[in-house]
């Protein structure tokens, strides 16, 4: 894979963490971005052959900053082979009636608006080189088919990357440019790891449930990745085992 580049959001930790590495590891050029900068600091510290990364902090909702950080990887690569858009927050679970519209936006920014501006300027970049075409892969959610109780933010939030990764597969089909959501259920993170001590059913109940190692995560993105760009994955849902996801409600 050497000299393909791919730029993965949210790699300060968890599962943009683990898939930098990953793509790293398979000899991607690396572009990581976030909003924290110390903590893309340790994610390049974890990283085989860091001279192959380049680290953009920022707010990934702002315009600037994604423009920022495509012109600053095409500088440094001269191309795009790859975007994970995978940067995304959560939102208390509250009753629908109790959710504030702050908190409900703040939510569909992160996770939807900043989706959108990275796949824009993607689209652009994919469009204009040579040769053409890339790959974009959205972190969905099992929240993107069958939601949890009092998810309404989030679970909008991906149900509307369904949209935007069918669409992107639909307009990009002729530029040699494919799209994939991957959707994930309970792989072991900072955002995850809550579902371990309990996590609230339909029925009320507040049951553990069962988490899975995300480095299985990476080495699926990675695959995906390395398929040429005439073959694409349009869905592909993986999960620990016992999820409550067929017969969740």
């Amino acid at each position: 894979m050497s000299g393909k580049t791919a730029i993965v959001t949210g790699a300060s930790s968890g599962i943009g963490r683990k898939t930098a590495i990953a793509l790293s590891a398979a000899g991607w050029n690396v572009v990581l971005t976030g909003r924290r900068l110390s903590a893309l600091s340790e994610t390049l510290d974890l990283i085989p052959g860091p001279a192959s990364c380049l680290v953009v902090s920022g707010d990934i909702t702002s315009e600037l900053l994604v423009a920022e950080l495509f012109a600053k990887t095409v500088e440094r690569f001269g191309r795009l082979d790859l975007l994970f858009n995978n940067a995304g927050i959560g939102a208390p679970q509250l009753p629908i009636e109790d959710l504030t519209l702050r908190t409900f936006q703040e939510v569909l920014n992160v996770n939807l608006i900043g989706s959108f501006l990275c796949t824009r300027e993607a689209v652009r970049v994919f469009k204009s080189q040579s040769p053409q075409g890339g790959r974009i892969i959205n972190n969905g959610s099992l929240s993107a088919h069958v939601p949890r109780p009092h998810s309404s933010p989030y679970t909008c939030s991906k149900h509307a990357i369904s949209g935007l990764t069918k669409c992107t597969a639909l307009d990009g089909r002729a530029f040699n440019i494919t799209c994939t959501q991957i959707d994930i259920g309970n792989a072991h993170t900072e955002l995850a790891q809550g579902h371990t001590a309990g996590a609230l059913q339909p029925d009320g109940r507040t049951v553990p449930e069962p988490t899975f190692d995300v480095q299985h995560v990476a080495d699926a993105i990675v695959h995906i990745a390395s398929l040429p760009n005439t073959v694409t994955v349009l869905e592909y849902q993986i999960m620990a085992a016992g999820v409550p996801f067929v017969g969740r409600g």
